[in-house]
């Protein structure tokens, strides 16, 4: 009898063993590979029966079940076509005096896809064959190493990379995007693409920044693309210099300063009154339109608990409670991250950063991929706010800020950061740091808006 018992315990600590190395297994599988991929054959046959507005439907469809999975919530049901895409571009252009396009552009094994819709027009379809999924992503794994490394940050060794990705990338598209006069480009990325700084890619004479204004939404249907005229002239602006485990920020200071004198109905909190709390109560007492943030955050590998915001002291707010901010109540036009970066390439911490307008209920983000020195992003978003002022159209006022240094228009001399508005004077710890110019694409093409351009 103790035999028979030993028997059936051993039995059965074999099957729960089976049973618990499966889960694993599926569990893996899962985290490799999205979950709502669409097949390879259904491309194959959009293609062959040139049937390129399901093409669109299908893409917009995953990638809305993408973020669904990620944010773990029921997001907007699919409810633009193609077709509704189309007309909708055309309504906005009339609304703001742009030409934007909607560029979808997503690796699959064999190949990089590409489709484009243009105002009041129907999709057109594009195969680079030469970009097999392992190509691409070689190439932009040497695009952000070329611009990210301080070992590189005085040569031209990203120009290689930047051309063969235009190439691949903007190329099939020249003509439509010059026949239609495009000026603006909301591009839409699948998976290992979110968080390519592509305001970086290079036609052999010029960035492509230089040639359009960009933005990236995580879906045309996940966007607000609703346009209201909107003169800025408010903004809530917080931040904190100090951190007791991440690195102090000792700009923040003169770019909150500089942000509320640029725009008069303005206030700003600094360290000890950058909390939660004060947060919720100046938003109760004005419905600011924007809200400006210069403080750490991070958009990190797995769930959206692992990312957040940096509040005052030991206070953050995750990317999966940020509705605690109530962003949505009254609804922010943009909300500024200056400080922030994500895990480059990867799948999750990318979902996470394309998903921010998504999962705040903002408009539209203003952010960076990686993070920027103190004096870099002080000029890129005193320029950012002097070109709003000119030009309420926030991915064409980034695009001026952007290019004022790419160009060399910006720099630091003699202790101070010299820009479209002359000069800046920079607190001693940082009017020691070496004259610099800001044209290296390092300082400037990590920033991009997400969501809405316009």
């Amino acid at each position: 009898m103790f035999h028979n018992r030993w028997k059936k315990a051993i039995t059965f600590s074999l099957l729960f063993a089976l049973v618990f190395l499966s889960t694993i297994t599926f569990n893996l599988l899962l985290q490799n590979q999205s979950a709502y991929a669409v097949k390879e054959e259904d491309w194959d046959r959009f293609l062959k029966n040139k049937n390129f507005i399901e093409a669109v439907n299908e893409v917009e469809k995953h990638w809305e079940k993408d973020y669904e999975q990620y944010f773990d919530q029921n997001l907007a049901d699919f409810t633009l076509t193609a077709e509704d895409i189309g007309k909708t571009l055309t309504k906005i252009s009339q609304q703001t005096s742009t030409k934007s396009a909607v560029i979808w552009i997503w690796p699959r094994e064999t190949q990089l896809q590409l489709v484009i819709i243009t105002p009041g027009k129907k999709p057109q379809v594009y195969s680079v064959v030469e970009a097999d999924k392992k190509t691409l992503m070689d190439v932009i794994k040497r695009l952000n190493v070329a611009i990210t490394s301080p070992s590189r940050r005085r040569t031209k060794a990203y120009l290689e990379p930047a051309q063969t990705l235009y190439k691949w990338m903007v190329k099939p598209l020249e003509s439509t995007l010059e026949t239609e006069k495009i000026d603006t480009i909301l591009f839409c990325l699948g998976s290992g693409l979110r968080t390519l700084p592509i305001a970086a890619l290079h036609d052999g004479k010029q960035f492509l920044v230089e040639k359009y204004a960009i933005a990236r939404i995580p879906a045309f249907n996940l966007m607000n693309s609703n346009y209201k005229k909107t003169k800025y002239s408010q903004v809530l602006a917080m931040g904190a210099s100090e951190f007791s485990q991440l690195e102090s920020l000792p700009a923040v200071p003169v770019e909150l300063n500089e942000i509320t004198q640029e725009l008069g109905s303005s206030k700003q909190f600094i360290n000890q009154e950058f909390t939660l709390k004060n947060f919720q109560a100046q938003r109760k007492k004005q419905p600011f339109k924007i809200v400006h943030l210069a403080t750490h955050a991070e958009f990190k590998p797995g769930n959206p608990d692992q990312s957040y915001i940096q509040f005052w002291g030991n206070e953050r707010i995750r990317l999966d409670e940020i509705d605690k901010l109530n962003l949505d109540k009254p609804p922010v036009d943009l909300l500024v991250l200056s400080a922030c970066r994500t895990a480059l390439g990867d799948q999750e911490a990318e979902l996470g950063f394309a998903g921010l307008t998504v999962k705040s209920g903002v408009k539209s983000v203003l952010a960076s991929i990686w993070n920027v020195s103190d004096v870099g992003t002080l000029a890129l978003m005193t320029e950012f706010y002097q070109h709003l002022q000119q030009t309420p159209l926030k991915a064409k006022a980034l695009q001026a800020a952007q290019v004022a240094m790419l160009k060399g228009k910006v720099g630091l001399k003699r202790g101070e950061l010299q820009g479209s508005s002359g000069g800046l004077q920079l607190p001693s710890e940082l009017a020691a740091l070496r004259d610099e110019t800001f044209s290296h694409p390092y300082y400037w093409s990590a920033f991009t808006i997400i969501g809405n351009p316009w």
